[in-house]
């Protein structure tokens, strides 16, 4: 049987429970992901403002707006217009309830505990579809989110429960091992281009000279690209071009290996402040 089971309304910046449906239902799939509801509330601020958890026979759907998110758990087979329905009722009542100042000022959890009493009422109306469908208009919920549908939340993405870390957690940061030689480094400023084009001049001169250029060469690999170990290979690569100016000091005068020595302590200190760019959420939404 489709049904929601509970809900609640929970303040996104620290995970604070202002209030809550009294739950009836204690089997062990929901005491489960009642560990997922108080994860869930330590995250809301990096997720969307519309978001689904499925952990399996139940849903967990949500929904932020002005610093407060409204949560609900059902069944996995309860229609998606209807949780969001469900849950924007919510926010409207709560919003016209209380004002802002009181949900950013409250310090004790559930108090407002007398929500409670909305929350089981809209909760007994949508989990009878005979009543409900004469009293609202799921046409503009189901546009909107067909439009914009929920982020699906990964199971990875919650870390760990109490302390365990879940096969799926693993799963995840295995992939982000693999995935973080491929990351892309932040845009390349002036200063960035200047040193890849003096680094090619350099491994050009190399070469004209009859030289090798792998060092320069190097270096420009490693200020576009993104490696592991990147800034210790940057290093080592000038203690090389500074070995190669040692060797052909007889064959150079002083301009020339300052330059080179130079162009090369400057593309060192660009690979270094040009680094992987931070991870944007990539939401779909």
């Amino acid at each position: 049987m489709s049904m929601i089971l509970s809900a609640s309304v929970v303040r996104v910046r620290d995970g604070l429970p202002l209030s809550a449906s009294t739950d009836c239902e204690q089997s062990a799939g929901v005491q489960e992901c009642r560990k997922y509801f108080k994860m869930l509330s330590r995250k809301l601020a990096q997720f969307p403002d519309r978001c689904t958890l499925k952990t399996g026979r139940h849903n967990i759907n949500f929904i932020s707006s002005l610093g407060v998110s409204y949560m609900m758990l059902c069944t996995e087979n309860y229609p998606n217009v209807l949780a969001f329905s469900f849950l924007d009722e919510l926010q409207k009542e709560f919003i016209t309830t209380y004002n802002m100042m009181k949900t950013n000022t409250a310090v004790r959890p559930y108090c407002f505990i007398e929500f409670d009493n909305f929350i089981q009422r809209t909760k007994q109306r949508y989990n009878n579809p005979r009543s409900l469908s004469t009293k609202i208009n799921l046409s503009d919920m189901q546009m909107e989110i067909k439009l914009r549908p929920p982020y699906q939340i990964p199971m990875c993405e919650l870390g760990s429960a109490n302390g365990v870390t879940s096969a799926f957690s693993v799963d995840c940061k295995g992939a982000g091992k693999i995935s973080s030689a491929h990351q892309r480094l932040e845009p390349a400023t002036l200063s960035g281009i200047v040193a890849f084009i003096l680094s090619l001049l350099c491994g050009a001169l190399n070469l004209i000279r009859g030289f090798h250029a792998i060092e320069s060469l190097l270096q420009c690999y490693l200020l576009v690209y993104y490696t592991s170990w990147r800034n210790v290979k940057s290093f080592l690569t000038f203690g090389l071009i500074c070995l190669c100016n040692m060797y052909l000091y007889e064959l150079r005068n002083l301009w020339q290996l300052f330059f080179h020595v130079t162009v090369g302590a400057f593309v060192t200190l660009q690979i270094w402040l040009r680094q992987a760019q931070g991870k944007a959420p990539d939401h779909d939404v």
